[in-house]
């Protein structure tokens, strides 16, 4: 269950091809002491949405060094007639009119999400005062899915430093977008993770979890992971993958050696697939404020470009990782 967190790795890859990232909430100290940070790097450089005035104070308040950020006011675009064209053209199903458009594009997250649609962006990160809806829902209406893609879905990577073999990284989805998937839905939870869990150096081994471990309990639940379990391997053969299981059975090889001693993924799993949004929110911020792991996420799955959400509960130190990982995931 050990792994190299791959924080390095994405640096080196930003220094190569530097990427821009939007902030949507421009005033916030977390986002200002990030953007400071991020200024004096040469590998990732941050657009602030909002009045450049109430930006600027704010970051003499907080004492930050915004010096060098590029800042847009939402309300003064020199090509907002453009971004209202093309808002219009892909919601046209909807009827979105012009006049709407431009109401909606004056909200920073609608307006963030536009500058990466049409490239002015490489990334987007919000969410530190807001909902995660209020960030996959212009994403979902304006980026949409990738091909082959039906859902949006989610990731968590908690990271505990100093293992005995190095950093332990685990990979933990959907814990903040799908409330109660279907098992096709998992299947694609389960591809989107285990892509992840890769760039951040698991080499996954995946556990779909449950009440019940190899047939032990009974129910529509049960056999949901069950099947979901199975049909992620089918198209995945090279890729160890079993459920379902219970958490214990999944990261204890004693516990595993009574309930599921036939699984090569009981004992030692490292990426884990929760039934639902209730079991997952509860599961990593257990792992997170009991288990003394980081939590990087939620890091947004199958969408077009990079968009990522931010805790509300997130200091200015996460603020700075997510815009790494979003970055990098460019």
């Amino acid at each position: 269950m050990t792994g190299d967190f791959g924080f390095g790795a994405m640096i080196d890859k930003l220094k190569k091809s530097p990427k821009t990232i939007v902030f949507t909430e421009g005033c916030d100290p977390r986002i200002l002491e990030a953007s400071s940070r991020l200024l004096a790097s040469s590998f990732l450089k941050p657009i602030l949405i909002g009045f450049p005035d109430d930006i600027y104070s704010a970051a003499e308040e907080a004492g930050f060094n915004i010096r060098g950020a590029k800042i847009i006011d939402p309300n003064n675009f020199d090509d907002i007639d453009k971004m209202v064209d093309t808002f219009v053209e892909l919601r046209k199903s909807k009827g979105v009119t012009p006049e709407e458009a431009r109401e909606m594009l004056g909200k920073p997250n609608y307006f963030g999400t536009m500058l990466v649609k049409m490239g002015y962006a490489d990334a987007l990160l919000g969410g530190a005062t807001y909902s995660t809806a209020d960030t996959v829902r212009p994403a979902l209406q304006l980026i949409k899915t990738k091909p082959g893609n039906k859902i949006v879905s989610s990731c968590f990577i908690l990271v505990r430093p100093g293992a005995t073999n190095g950093n332990e990284v685990l990979a933990m989805g959907d814990c903040a977008i799908n409330i109660k998937p279907n098992e096709d839905e998992l299947v694609e939870i389960a591809e989107e993770t285990i892509k992840c869990a890769r760039l951040f150096g698991v080499d996954p081994s995946v556990a779909f979890l449950s009440y019940s471990t190899d047939g032990s309990g009974k129910g529509e639940d049960v056999d949901k992971m069950r099947n979901a379990a199975r049909k992620t391997k089918q198209k995945n053969p090279t890729v160890p993958i079993d459920g379902e299981m219970q958490f214990d059975a999944a990261v204890s090889s004693r516990v595993a050696q009574k309930k599921f001693p036939t699984s090569e993924v009981a004992g030692h799993a490292n990426t884990f697939i929760f039934p639902d949004i209730n079991a997952g929110n509860i599961g990593y911020k257990i792992a997170q404020r009991l288990g003394r792991f980081d939590a990087y996420g939620p890091i947004l799955l199958g969408l077009n470009s990079p968009i990522n959400d931010l805790s509300r509960g997130c200091n200015a130190i996460e603020v700075y990782s997510m815009a790494i990982i979003t970055a990098a995931l460019a």
